[in-house]
């Protein structure tokens, strides 16, 4: 394809998480579509890999190590991108932790506190970074990525569904007060995808009969990242310009639906490997 024909030809990506997953799946695909790209992780070997991949291939990419709950950090992500590359486009707050499967108070405090550090102030750190160089240039657009939750309470994944259904509301009002700014603002769901995320497990020790589902589940309704990572790139595209406050969901019941009829008369016979790990339930008696 002739560079001025991709989609994003001229823009600046940052995505965070970008290590694997969706984010890997999502600079990837910026990345061949013309945007230059900064993969942002903690893991800094993993999106330099990513990003010499990239750069190999003919594309614009780099690996930045950042911890999104450290605000200056994500500050300093920014400001890498902007002394690089004069300026970003697209900012996308993906890095998000699940903490173990178990009920809310089973799970050890520095482990429930660590989902909401990183899915709820990790999304405020990149939200409050990109509009604070967004605004006063009257464009760019902002996509923080939800999941499991964001439509209503999930029991045993607590903290994780809870950080979601919060990154739901704190977009849309977001959108709100940010109106007339210029900047679009969008909240997507990108649907279950089969990543390590679900693949590999921490449980409650005692919980893991509950997760013998999950094979079927990632079988019939997980999709790969790259299939998430397309709705994101129409987000970011000129097809959302002058939009802001859309909600995007990438499976509908009907999808579901879908999924499960081509299960039953289309049955894989790859197997679907597990890691599950169990720990100790941290509940404590104050009698």
């Amino acid at each position: 394809m002739d560079k001025t024909e991709r989609i994003l030809t001229g823009k600046v990506a940052v995505i965070t998480g970008a290590s694997q997953g969706l984010g890997e799946s999502l600079a990837r695909l910026y990345a061949s579509e013309g945007a230059t790209v900064i993969l942002a992780a903690r893991n800094l070997s993993a999106v330099e890999k990513i990003a010499a991949e990239l750069t190999s291939a003919g594309f614009l990419a780099t690996g930045y190590m950042c911890d999104v709950q450290d605000l200056k950090q994500v500050e300093a992500l920014a400001r890498y991108a902007i002394q690089s590359y004069k300026g970003i486009d697209i900012w996308v707050n993906n890095a998000g932790i699940s903490g173990p499967y178990g009920r809310s108070f089973d799970l050890p405090v520095d482990k429930f506190m660590a989902v909401l550090q990183t899915n709820v102030v990790g999304v405020y750190n990149g939200s409050l970074t990109a509009l604070r160089h967004f605004v006063p240039n009257k464009q760019g657009k902002l996509i923080n990525i939800l999941g499991r939750g964001d439509d209503g309470p999930v029991p045993m994944q607590n903290a994780y569904a809870s950080s979601k259904i919060w990154i739901k509301s704190f977009t849309l009002a977001l959108a709100k007060e940010y109106k007339d700014s210029g900047v679009g603002v969008f909240a997507y769901n990108p649907g279950l995808m089969d990543t390590d995320f679900l693949r590999i497990v921490e449980t409650i020790e005692g919980m893991q009969d509950k997760l013998k589902v999950m094979p079927f589940l990632i079988k019939t309704f997980a999709s790969p990242p790259i299939k998430g990572a397309k709705k994101a790139l129409w987000l970011a595209s000129h097809a959302t310009d002058g939009k802001t406050g859309l909600y995007v969901r990438n499976m509908s019941r009907l999808g579901m639906l879908v999924g499960l009829v081509k299960k039953l008369f289309s049955p894989s016979k790859e197997p679907i490997e597990l890691k599950i790990i169990a720990i100790p339930s941290a509940f404590e008696s104050l009698e």
